[in-house]
Parts: structure tokens; sequence; C-alpha cells
């Protein structure tokens, strides 16, 4: 957008305005609505804008509405056959999982793209909020925000105060994955009254050592149940590890804990429930 198209769409911005490519003012609603991350079109319906999808992401199964709109991909690959089949008039892009020259790609095609951040707790209201003014669901937007920051709120109370306990977090086995402190489930941790023992880490999902977790000890080992019964089997071969020796070893419910939405309050109440426990064994270990 030029200099002085920006200061045209400024000077009329009450009255709103469009680009040469045809793109749509914020204040516009946009009524055929495509999402590329599953977690995006779960916020989408989370507003009450589900209506105006017609088009969403792979792995895209919740609410169950969900799995009946047309899929066109994924955050990595798009089909654009499809894509232009539905004609929409606004993508939602996941800014952590949707590479940027994807992105570029999709508004070069001519398509109106709107990257949503969800790294952190914070980032879901407003995400929330976002996609309830471009979808002109704001006032459910705003209750669904609410909802969720009050739920959120009661859960750091009712853990406010809890003995401290260092956690590991494992997003995959192999290559071996975790979070740092600026991701949810790290946030989650800390709510619950842990100590995530590698939020020192600058990348969001970084890769690290087995040798690493063996060196930071933790207390307790927890992994969502994609990783399966036998998620932590690689563990069993350092039985001094302190999760191992306390049999502090939780999987957490999958899709809660994978996606970030307003389903995160279900995850964050199985961990605080699986630190609980941990701290019961822990002290029971020690008697």
């Amino acid at each position: 957008m030029t200099r002085a198209l920006a200061l045209a769409c400024l000077a009329t911005f009450l009255y709103g305005c469009s680009d040469p490519a045809g793109n749509k003012s914020a204040r516009e609603s946009y009524e055929r609505v495509v999402t590329l991350a599953p977690n995006l079109t779960e916020l989408v319906f989370a507003v009450g804008a589900g209506a105006k999808l017609v088009g969403v992401s792979a792995w895209s199964d919740y609410p169950a509405e969900a799995r009946d709109l047309p899929v066109v991909g994924d955050a990595f690959t798009v089909d654009q056959e499809q894509l232009a089949l539905l004609n929409p008039d606004l993508l939602l892009v996941w800014e952590s999982g949707t590479p940027e020259h994807a992105a570029d790609e999709l508004r070069k095609a001519g398509y109106r793209v709107e990257q949503i951040r969800t790294r952190g707790l914070a980032d879901i209201s407003k995400a929330m909020l976002r996609i309830g003014e471009l979808t002109d669901q704001v006032s459910e937007a705003r209750a669904a925000a609410e909802k969720f920051e009050k739920e959120l709120s009661s859960l750091r109370e009712s853990n406010d105060g809890r003995a401290p306990i260092s956690v590991f977090y494992q997003v995959s086995a192999r290559p071996l994955f975790t979070v740092n402190r600026e991701h949810y489930v790290s946030e989650l941790i800390e709510i619950c009254g842990g100590r995530n023992i590698f939020d020192d880490l600058a990348d969001l999902a970084p890769a690290i050592s087995v040798e690493a977790v063996v060196d930071r000890n933790p207390e307790v080992m927890l992994a969502s149940t994609d990783a399966g019964d036998d998620g932590f089997a690689e563990w069993q071969r350092w039985p001094a590890i302190s999760a191992n020796l306390y049999g502090n070893l939780f999987l957490l419910p999958a899709d809660e804990i994978a996606r970030a939405t307003p389903r995160l309050i279900v995850a964050g109440g199985a961990l605080c429930l699986a630190l609980q426990q941990a701290r019961f064994n822990r002290d029971a270990f020690s008697e």
C-alpha cells in the first residue's frame, strides 16, 4: 500500500476504504473465511463466526461442524485450485506456524491474509477479539474472551501458593523438543506452581539434547497423550532422574494442550492436577 493510499484510508477511516487489490478495511466484515491452522478454525467457532467458514486446514476436527468443511491444505501446503473454487475474502494464517513466504505468496495471489498470533495465553483473548472484528462478531468475541480470562484467573487463584516443583515438557521425543517461557504451556506450568526447566532458552520451541534434560534433573515429566503409553520409555535409561524416582511421568490431553484455544482451560486443569499428584509423590518418596 502506497503512502498516499494509506493517508487516504486514514482520512476516510470512518467510512471504510479498499486498496487496488480489493482488500477491505478492518471495519468491514468478511463473509467467506478460510483458516490455515486447526486452532484458528476453533477460534472462529469460539466467537460465533463458524457459519462464515468456507474452508479449513487439515486436522480441523473441533467442533464437530468443522469436519464437514472443505480442506484446503495445511500451514505449509495450500491447494490453490480448491482455494480458488471456495473464493474466500479472508484467509486466517497462524503466525507461528505458517511460513512467512507462504503468507506472502497468498497475498501476491490477491488474497486478504490476516496473521493471528497465539504464542502466549494473553494472545488467545486478543486473537478472539481480532477475529470478532474481522467477522462482525464483536460482542460474541468479547464475551468469549472474557469467559476465557475469568476461567484462567480462577485456575491461577486455585493454585496460588503451591509448593514449587521443576517440570520438563516434552513436545516430541525424536527429535527432542520442548518449550521456553514465552510458550503458553510454560505459562500453564507456572500457573500450576511449576517451573519449566528450559524457560531460559531463546527459541519458542527449542530442540534440546537428552544430556541437557538429565543435567537439569526435572522432578516431573509431561507430554501429550499423542506420545502414547511408551512416550517416556526412553527416559527409563536414566533411573536417577528425579521424575523417575518419584514416578512423576504424566500425559496431558493432546488436542487441548496442543492448540491455543479456550480449551487450554481443560489442559490447564489436567496439568495442575498432575503437578499436585507429583508433589504428593515427591513428599511420599522423601518420607
